[in-house]
């Protein structure tokens, strides 16, 4: 692990200001404490109980952050262990919680190999680190040994087809730049890509922009020692012989064929999502949330009265203002379009979603009975689940 680290002594990934902390917070998936619920709790979570989180390979701490500020902004308790091996990242990591006076936040400095030496924890981020293990496997089964009974892991791994063109350049660079020092590899390795013939397939390929965006991010995708992706049976393979089972993928509209063709019937699910990813072919990422194989669970669904929804990325009151006009808005999650298709009669249960009623309260104060309420809600959580805008927490719930 020795290059990685050093990689990561030089340029901390992600690139971050700390000052930037005071005008904005990074969110995103895995990790927001709605999906956390959602995924690995179904939605019912006792919010009395701290929540113990490892961020394993917690880089420049954008999950670190997240969960931190939303705990706190939500007044629950959390104690939150922050693993990596730079210490470069690590200072960036610090300083950024320092900016939002967050407490309670303990930083350790090493490999997450040795997760559960620090403890038992109720969910566990791991983002964009087990790909670059020099044995994935061994990693998956690491955080397994830290992961306390009834709780999760949040991850990222890499995917190959929305990567295309990466993996050609890093092996090259790999044995043209060997024994160098990262910052001669950088220089040389931008040289080397600003002068790419125009059908060269990295230059092809409009998925890929963290070479642009900082020296860090060039470095991360080019230029990794370490590095490997997972297309959709490869990932689920590794979670089931580690120990793990996949409890869910924060954008399952990605991984939708009935999305782009009708599916033969003779398909299993695992085996649908494949094909999805290969028709689609853009994507380079899976972020998805686990559970101890032997505890193997999906979503929150509806159904149950006393789950609360919440909606993420679209305003209540909006999205039923254009659903009573029998509109099909245009909502927009992580890349990916969606033109719901609501009835009518749904407009006033989603304008009284606020994060804190349950379902039953919202069809009471709707007027609308139990049978109908299921009718109605069940469309609105089939298409904003599937695309990752509805999601059920009880966290801001007291009482």
């Amino acid at each position: 692990m020795s290059e990685v680290r050093a990689q990561y002594e030089a340029y901390p990934y992600p690139e971050r200001n700390p000052e930037d902390e005071r005008k904005r917070l990074v969110t995103g998936s895995p990790s927001h404490v709605l999906e956390i619920d959602h995924f690995i709790y179904g939605g019912a979570r006792d919010w009395s109980r701290p929540l113990r989180v490892l961020v394993a390979g917690g880089g420049t701490g954008d999950a670190l952050i997240q969960v931190a500020q939303q705990m706190a902004d939500a007044g629950r308790a959390a104690e939150i262990t922050y693993l990596d091996l730079s210490t470069a990242a690590r200072r960036v990591a610090e300083a950024r919680a320092q900016v939002r006076g967050l407490k309670g936040i303990r930083f350790v400095t090493g490999s997450l190999m040795e997760a559960a030496d620090l403890g038992e924890f109720d969910y566990i981020d791991c983002c964009g680190v087990l790909h670059h293990l020099p044995d994935p496997a061994a990693g998956f089964r690491a955080l397994l040994a830290a992961l306390a009974p009834g709780g999760g892991m949040g991850f990222m791994v890499y995917a190959p087809y929305g990567r295309s063109g990466v993996y050609p350049l890093q092996e090259a660079f790999g044995q043209l730049l060997k024994g160098q020092p990262p910052e001669a590899r950088l220089k040389a390795a931008r040289k080397l890509v600003a002068g790419l013939p125009e059908g060269h397939p990295f230059r092809c390929n409009p998925n890929l922009g963290d070479h642009k965006d900082s020296d860090a991010g060039f470095y991360d995708l080019l230029l990794h020692s370490q590095d490997r992706a997972f297309d959709v049976p490869a990932l689920v393979a590794m979670l089931e012989q580690t120990g793990w089972a996949l409890a869910g993928l924060a954008m399952p509209a990605l991984y939708d064929l009935g999305r782009i063709t009708e599916p033969p019937g003779h398909l299993g699910p695992v085996e649908r999502m494949a094909l999805a990813e290969k028709l689609t072919g853009t994507i380079k990422t899976h972020v998805g949330y686990a559970v101890r194989g032997a505890e193997a669970r999906g979503p929150a669904k509806g159904g149950k009265p006393a789950l609360v929804p919440h909606l993420k990325g679209v305003r209540a009151t909006e999205l039923a203002r254009a659903v009573a006009q029998g509109q099909r808005p245009v909502l927009r999650m992580g890349g990916v379009e969606a033109r719901p298709d609501l009835p009518r009669g749904a407009a006033p249960l989603i304008a009284a979603v606020d994060g804190r009623r349950n379902l039953a309260e919202i069809g009471r104060q709707a007027g609308i009975d139990a049978i109908a309420l299921a009718s109605l809600w069940a469309p609105v959580e089939r298409q904003l689940g599937n695309h990752g805008l509805l999601h059920y927490s009880t966290i801001l719930r007291r009482g």
